[in-house]
């Protein structure tokens, strides 16, 4: 009559690694132990847990058992989560229902089921995979392949001998390169001294004196084009030519007169008229 344990039983599908004297927790702290394990009355195979708790830390009905690993190496305890929902308190003899909490090993397993599905699929993958690289490098193509790998590395030792040759030249005509740097340096002073000058010969005034006598050359065009000035009427007065031509005529009779009749212009020089000839 003076002892307070309390007895409170649970139901399990397996309890493999559970053993009679586990300790029974709540929140971590040891209330009490396991005192029974056997299978139910109902012969469903199931297991029903005695448990016996010391403590008179009072319950829920409503509170679960929790059947958990305690180690990497194996055992396992119960915990009692208690439930405080208002509910009436367990009593002696009551049945809580039991829960199991996933372990480590089952953690595992199910994190590596999925895994190794995929892991699988994967390697199949990977096998039609190679499947197909064997099919397209066929023993044609894995020549080509190793051809042009070959000339590829020719390439590169050609490229490499034009480098060192390249270096070699540069090298042997290293003064003549300074001296053409250096010429090449000079002409450029000399440019731009020279491009100075030009600045400094105020090219703008030049240009605006040639675009001036442009201009008044092109006046003068214009007047001579409109018959003004002297060029103007001999160029556009048609009286003035026709007078110069009329003139021109005349001057031609009185030479060829002359020529016929020179002792009418020059009778001091001859007594004798010469025959005119036209050749």
């Amino acid at each position: 009559m003076l002892d307070s344990s309390r007895t409170f039983y649970t139901v399990y599908d397996n309890v493999e690694g559970l053993a009679p004297s586990t300790p029974v927790t709540i929140n971590g702290l040891k209330v009490g132990k396991v005192q029974e394990i056997g299978f139910a009355e109902d012969g469903s195979g199931k297991l029903k847990v005695k448990l016996l708790v010391d403590s008179d830390f009072e319950f829920s009905k409503n509170s679960k058992t929790e059947l958990y690993e305690t180690g990497l190496i194996g055992g396992k305890a119960i915990a009692i989560l208690p439930a405080f929902d208002k509910a009436e308190n367990a009593k002696k003899g009551d049945f809580l229902v039991g829960t199991v909490k996933a372990g480590l090993t089952e953690l595992v397993n199910q994190k590596l089921t999925p895994l190794q599905g995929k892991i699988e699929t994967m390697m199949v993958s990977a096998d039609l995979l190679l499947k197909n690289i064997n099919d397209v490098f066929d023993e044609q193509t894995k020549t080509n392949l190793k051809t042009s790998i070959a000339e590829l590395s020719n390439t590169i030792t050609s490229f490499k001998n034009t480098s060192n040759s390249l270096n070699s030249l540069i090298a042997d005509n290293k003064v003549k390169l300074d001296s053409t740097l250096s010429n090449f340096e000079a002409a450029s002073s000399n440019f731009a001294q020279i491009t100075d000058s030009l600045a400094n010969a105020n090219l703008g005034q030049t240009l605006t004196d040639l675009q001036s006598t442009i201009g008044n050359f092109n006046k003068v065009l214009v007047s001579i084009d409109k018959g003004e000035g002297t060029m103007g009427k001999l160029l556009k007065d048609e009286g003035l030519y026709n007078n110069l031509k009329g003139a021109t005529k005349e001057m031609e009779a009185l030479l060829k007169d002359i020529k016929l009749h020179p002792k009418r212009y020059f009778r001091v020089l001859s007594k004798k008229e010469i025959p005119y000839s036209e050749n």
